[in-house]
């Protein structure tokens, strides 16, 4: 266990070197931090913290840099989630409020987040796995061919075209679209093919052809849309922290290309919590130089997805956490408000 006074002389290194990009001596820290000891005292601290591999020493510097762990170290005890000041706050909902549906919040989402963070921002869209139906409507083109409209608790709308064969009257058309709706609205989407198995059999011998026919489409569009989708801004971020990734940013680049490698980086939308991992932590090889910040989002108590930031382990952990949750509260009330 590390003293409290080394605690804090670790603090003092991550917060100079996220500042100013330069390796940290012991007579910087000294003048820059109250620490209330001599900079022999403070060199000693610092060759304790960098024996048991809190901090390094660059090759081409005398000055010390965090490691992994110390930044690990950092997030799990030192640092506290910087609040977002009312300005900043207000700025936030102004600009997700002017989202005029799903596709645009998270657009604008991503774009606020990577504005804020200076980083490459990920938001993972609502995952209708986690959703309900909120309302199915059922449109008459012509005489056998409809349109169906699925709209979620979340804001997703999916439609989809239907040709039945047959003439599907406007009266038969309307008892199926209450009776759809009296059945699933408010339901999650996993239960829904149980609770219409046998709607077909209450309607007329002539109907039961056509509604079946709807119930595939309806269906079928659970099954498609659980893919997982999200968008990525911000990638040009990363070219201002060149010389933070050792040999080349490339492989970060191609790893931010792989959505699947991403929605595993951003983790399962079921733990809701703010997670940080950082460097070696994740899995990922082409990310072993990055860190991430990601938290849950939803339109009530559960979380329906994730969003986060990705960069450079040389991050103002504080300001990102902070940044991270206060955007994932506002996209979650703008969802329970749609």
């Amino acid at each position: 266990m590390l003293s409290e006074r080394r605690l804090e002389v670790l603090r003092a290194i991550v917060q100079d070197y996220v500042g100013t990009e330069e390796p940290v001596g012991s007579k910087a820290l000294t003048e820059r931090h109250k620490l209330g000891v001599s900079p022999a005292t403070v060199r000693n601290d610092m060759a304790v913290l960098e024996d048991e591999g809190f901090i390094a020493q660059p090759h081409t510097s005398a000055g010390r840099i965090p490691t992994d762990k110390g930044y690990r170290l950092f997030v799990d005890r030192l640092a506290g989630v910087k609040p977002m000041t009312s300005p900043e706050r207000r700025a936030i909902q102004s600009f997700l409020d002017k989202a005029v549906d799903l596709d645009d919040v998270v657009g604008r989402t991503v774009r606020l987040l990577a504005q804020l963070t200076r980083q490459v921002a990920v938001v993972q869209y609502p995952s209708l796995t986690r959703s309900t139906v909120r309302h199915v409507e059922l449109l008459s083109l012509a005489p056998a061919r409809l349109m169906l409209v699925l709209i979620t608790d979340t804001g997703r709308v999916e439609q989809r075209m239907i040709d039945c064969g047959t003439p599907f009257g406007e009266t038969s058309l309307a008892d199926l679209r209450a009776r759809l709706n009296s059945r699933i609205v408010g339901r999650r989407f996993s239960d829904v093919p149980q609770l219409v198995q046998d709607l077909p059999e209450s309607f007329e011998e002539g109907d039961r052809g056509t509604v079946s026919t709807v119930l595939s489409t309806l269906l079928e569009t659970l099954v498609e849309e659980t893919e997982e989708r999200l968008m990525i801004g911000g990638t040009a971020n990363l070219t201002r922290f060149g010389h933070d990734f050792p040999l080349t940013i490339r492989p970060v680049l191609e790893a931010l290309e792989e959505h699947v490698v991403l929605l595993k980086l951003l983790g399962e939308a079921e733990h809701p919590g703010m997670t940080v991992r950082i460097g070696h932590e994740n899995a990922h090889e082409g990310l072993n130089s990055t860190s991430v910040v990601a938290v849950g989002y939803g339109s009530g108590d559960e979380a329906v997805a994730k969003l986060g930031v990705v960069g450079p382990t040389r991050m103002d952990y504080p300001g990102t956490m902070g940044a991270v949750r206060a955007v994932a509260r506002y996209v979650g009330q703008i969802l329970a408000e749609s």
